[in-house]
């Protein structure tokens, strides 16, 4: 692979969108269909991460309760140096990238100059890998950025192939979001990702103290309530619907036998909803709930048998110390 040109950061942009507004309004329209129909009715939580949701989420990493994303930075911090000069990747391909803040510590450790030369950013929201993109190639002139904009169900297989050793960035416990048998659907996928002789680091939030999970996930601010309510709005964009996102209390809370906390938009009184996209009447009795998202939280055991399912390999585990575990980084290889 040619080195790239640090005198030209534009040369070293390219932004592939797979994401068009026809196909993103068909499957949130299937899905709108298909959970409302449901019980509990039910939106997946893909839908939050319009550009207005992905800036609300990086607020919500910022919020003192969030502790899932200050630990998962410590760890970084504390592992990057050691893990870029061991792997030394040629690529870095992240998957739900944001605003790639936290790649930022991989991208400045010591030895990346010497052996890196690809950022693979992949979101589904356009306007924030764009904006990252330009500020990536400017920050690292040794770095070409090749972001991709898809969806996790259907568009992996659009990330270019390996051209050397990679290292896959699965961050933020979003692994945790995937319910089993669509974790290990996706797990498989990201085996294809990898490559023959790569390696991925998965964040993944550990078991823990019921009251600090639901505080992460309903923090005083009202972040994450004005996060869960955007979904509506987004429902009523692409879909005419007229949701009114202030009717609907936010809920967050821990379910002890799954291992999960769940989001819940909880309607104040009873409602009638129109989708005009869909010709949908959406009735809502006072207190039914709209279950918008999961996240599983693990331990070492069960992310072990996760990904030995799916045929990889746990190849190293690290995990906070102070004041507890709070957040597991586990790096896995094809098996």
């Amino acid at each position: 692979m040619t080195p790239p040109d640090p005198e030209s950061p534009s040369r070293r942009l390219r932004i592939d969108v797979h994401v068009e507004a026809a196909q993103f309004g068909a499957a949130l329209a299937n899905d709108v269909r298909l959970g409302f129909a449901a019980t509990p009715k039910q939106i997946p939580p893909k839908y939050f991460y319009d550009d207005v949701g992905s800036e609300l989420f990086e607020r919500i990493t910022q919020q003192p309760e969030y502790y899932p994303a200050r630990a998962e930075r410590r760890l970084l911090e504390m592992v990057a140096a050691d893990l870029m000069a061991r792997l030394r990747p040629i690529e870095l391909v992240e998957l739900g990238s944001g605003s790639s803040s936290k790649t930022r510590i991989l991208l400045g450790a010591a030895s990346a100059p010497d052996h890196l030369q690809l950022y693979v950013p992949f979101d589904v929201s356009e306007g924030i890998v764009r904006e990252s993109a330009k500020k990536l190639v400017n920050e690292y002139p040794y770095l070409s950025v090749h972001g991709v904009i898809g969806d996790f169900e259907s568009d992996l297989p659009k990330i270019p192939a390996p051209g050397g050793a990679r290292l896959v960035l699965f961050l933020g416990s979003t692994i945790g979001n995937l319910h089993p048998p669509q974790r290990h659907v996706f797990l498989e996928r990201i085996r294809e990702v990898i490559g023959p002789h790569g390696h991925a680091l998965v964040g993944m939030d550990l078991v823990k103290e019921r009251s600090a999970v639901e505080r992460a996930y309903d923090d005083a601010a009202g972040v994450t309530a004005a996060f869960n309510r955007n979904l509506l709005r987004v429902i009523n964009r692409e879909l005419d619907a007229d949701f009114v996102p202030e009717a609907f209390d936010h809920v967050a809370l821990f379910n002890a036998v799954e291992s999960r906390i769940e989001m819940h938009l909880e309607a104040r009184e009873a409602q009638f909803v129109k989708v005009g996209a869909l010709g949908m009447d959406v009735h809502l009795r006072s207190g039914e709930r709209i279950w918008t998202e999961a996240s599983y939280k693990f331990s070492r055991a069960a992310a072990e048998r996760s990904f030995a399912d799916a045929g990889l390999a746990l190849a190293d585990w690290f995990t906070t110390s102070e004041p507890s575990e709070l957040f597991g980084l586990a790096l896995v290889t094809t098996a």
